[in-house]
């Protein structure tokens, strides 16, 4: 009876475990089936003919090699050198250019006036034509005017002739600094345009500094003439050095450098390389994407810039940026005079004793820079974005007011107090050495202020790069313009230490201004995009009609 009913428990046993193992393969079976269903039905979900389009990553934004941007860099850094250095370049002649044309010296000073005009107004007109036709032709265009200017000065002997000739050569070598600041933003994102714009405005703030130095050396022993005879040696290099090295990089032509441009747009260097059966660029595994070509909104207009002045971030951007710059002119051109009057320095001695401001200068490219660099990654990585230097940062996510304004306006705060430093060391005839350091710190700090804005103002305005420096070029030199006519008589009637506290104080005065731009220009960006959106939607519904 026993073994019976443990044969039966067994027997039960086996029939539960096979009714287990029955179910656990259908149960198998039925999950597998679901599976395959599941996948199919991805797979048709995938598929390109009933489904959307895979959205394709974004492109490179500049396929130029990095050996090629820092060639193009270099490039546009000494053209933009240019400009400035032609503006500075014969102050310490003033006493000699006066006596050999026989006129007073205050007239000699109106041809500094008349090119500080002509400097903000002639780059308004040629970055027009290159935000839209492209960098290469704007460039030698400008220089073509330029060396053709400094022939003429050469060989006049008139105050004049002087004078127009001067305004001409202003003409030709004011959009060499737009041009600089465009072709960075052509190769550069803003993750690493801090630095980059900063090198290439480098002639923004060595050309004043260096300008005298080379004038006065040139004055004492050539004479004033041979200053142009100078000039006119450089522009040439330049001009020759463009036609055969810098490549065509307007994001209006090229794109980020993959579409072949007009064949008399290419470089000698590039013409070289096309005929023997190479890529244009010298990279042969870019293929060519039209799709990065960025035509501007608006047409060829030489007025454009002054839309700029209409925004509300903009105009206030400008506007200070042009204080800011007229402040540091009224210093910069008051300069020779007050050394050569205080202690009797020849014209070259004179021009020495502004190497230290353009050492300052310098030295502002590379702390400035990188910390404009430094705080957009800083932001970045509060925000817990990864950056990708080789694409393109969007401003609907990152507000590059703060990133640029976070460092600039304390800089800004520190040059009103280098200005007063540098006015009372000169009022109260203190040392040569006090005054030098002062110059220092002053070209330093100014320097980078400005850089920080002129950053800005190209970050907020991608499409027209070129536009946007011409028309900060252009508020800055008119306004400057003004500094220059009211520095001596200021000097004269209340000395230079209270011009050196009207100037930091109309600089404290505006200051709040820029933290306006910081705490709303982002939502002030965004509402202009709108109503421009809306603008060309309606446009465009008008024409369908």
């Amino acid at each position: 009876m026993v073994e019976q009913a443990e044969q039966q428990v067994i027997s039960e046993a086996n029939k539960d475990k096979e009714l287990h193992d029955n179910v656990s393969d259908n149960l198998s079976q039925e999950l597998t089936a679901t599976v395959d269903d599941y996948a199919a039905e991805a797979i048709e979900i995938s598929s390109p003919n009933d489904a959307e389009e895979v959205e394709k990553p974004e492109p490179l934004y500049s396929t130029f090699p990095k050996s090629q941007k820092f060639l193009i860099l270099i490039v546009g850094s000494f053209a933009g050198l240019v400009s400035p250095l032609t503006g500075s370049i014969y102050l310490p002649a003033l006493n000699s250019i006066a006596a050999d044309l026989g006129v007073r010296t205050s007239l000699v000073n109106l041809t500094i006036t008349t090119y500080q005009i002509f400097q903000g107004l002639a780059p308004s007109f040629l970055a027009s034509l290159a935000d839209t036709r492209g960098r290469r032709p704007t460039y030698l265009i400008a220089f073509s005017i330029y060396i053709i200017a400094n022939l003429a000065l050469a060989l006049q002997h008139n105050y004049v002739a002087l004078l127009v000739l001067r305004c001409m050569q202003s003409a030709g070598s004011s959009a060499t600094i737009a041009l600089g600041s465009a072709v960075v933003a052509d190769m550069v994102t803003r993750a690493e345009r801090g630095s980059w714009v900063g090198y290439a405005g480098l002639g923004i703030s060595l050309g004043p500094a260096l300008g005298p130095t080379i004038g006065g050396l040139l004055d004492q022993y050539l004479g004033w003439h041979s200053i142009f005879w100078f000039l006119l040696i450089l522009g040439s290099v330049l001009l020759v050095i463009i036609l055969t090295f810098m490549p065509e990089t307007g994001r209006a032509v090229v794109g980020n450098g993959s579409v072949k441009p007009a064949r008399w747009n290419l470089s000698l260097a590039q013409w070289l390389r096309v005929r023997r059966g190479h890529h244009f660029n010298g990279t042969e595994s870019v293929e060519e994407d039209r799709s990065t070509i960025s035509k501007p909104k608006q047409r060829l207009n030489p007025f454009s810039a002054l839309r700029i002045l209409l925004e509300p971030e903009g105009g206030i951007t400008l506007g200070f940026g042009a204080i800011f710059f007229a402040g540091y002119f009224m210093v910069l051109t008051t300069l020779s005079e007050q050394l050569a009057a205080r202690f009797g320095f020849s014209s070259a001695i004179v021009g020495l004793c502004y190497l230290p401001l353009g050492f300052g200068s310098l030295c502002s490219r590379w702390t400035a820079g990188k910390l404009f660099d430094w705080n957009f990654r800083r932001h970045a990585r509060l925000r817990g974005i990864p950056l990708d230097l080789s694409r393109q940062q969007k401003l609907e996510i990152f507000p590059i007011e703060r990133i640029r304004l976070e460092i600039c306006i304390p800089m800004i705060y520190i040059s009103c107090g280098t200005v007063l430093g540098y006015a009372w060391a000169m009022q109260t005839n203190a040392s040569l050495a006090g005054i030098e350091v002062s110059l220092f710190f002053l070209g330093l700090f100014i320097s980078g202020a400005q850089q920080g804005l002129n950053t800005l103002v190209v970050d907020t305005h991608a499409d027209t790069p070129a536009t946007a420096t011409a028309a900060n070029n252009l508020f800055r030199c008119l306004m400057s313009s003004g500094g220059v006519a009211v520095a001596p008589f200021m000097i004269e009637k209340i000395g230079i230490g209270l011009m050196g506290v009207f100037i930091s104080g109309v600089w404290l005065t505006f200051s709040p201004c820029l933290w306006a731009v910081l705490l709303y220009g982002k939502r002030w960006r965004e509402s202009a995009k709108i109503k421009q959106e809306k603008k060309d939607h309606e446009k465009n519904n008008d024409q369908s009609v």
